[in-house]
């Protein structure tokens, strides 16, 4: 389970953050994740129970945004979200696309303080 060791990175960053800022404590950290990242958000949100003990983000709660896939369709010339992430086609006009704009990140957007 990869999402383990990704909820320790988190926990890490952040808890350095939270110390560069001056914060003592973590209430939330919001995370975005792509459809495409491979990460499952529920084994995240445990993972993440379980990196942030003896942390400041020890009572934290992990906000996930998920995101979908956003390709780039040269025939349409615009970017279009793809209903299936499987299937890298234009949902107009059924073109391949392999232009993808977003749907792979996974990073910190932010952090709130109690």
């Amino acid at each position: 389970m990869h999402e383990l060791s990704i909820a320790h990175n988190i926990v890490s960053i952040a808890s350095a953050a939270a110390a560069e800022a001056g914060a003592e404590e973590i209430s939330s950290v919001h995370v975005r994740i792509g459809a495409l990242s491979g990460v499952v958000a529920d084994a995240l949100r445990f993972s993440f129970a379980i990196a942030a003990e003896g942390t400041p983000l020890a009572n934290a709660e992990l906000v996930i945004e998920e995101t979908p896939v956003v390709v780039f369709c040269a025939q349409c010339n615009e970017e279009m979200m793809l209903p299936n992430p499987r299937l890298f086609r234009c949902p107009r006009c059924n073109q391949p696309c392999g232009q993808i704009v977003s749907g792979r990140e996974l990073e910190i957007v932010a952090l709130e303080t109690p």
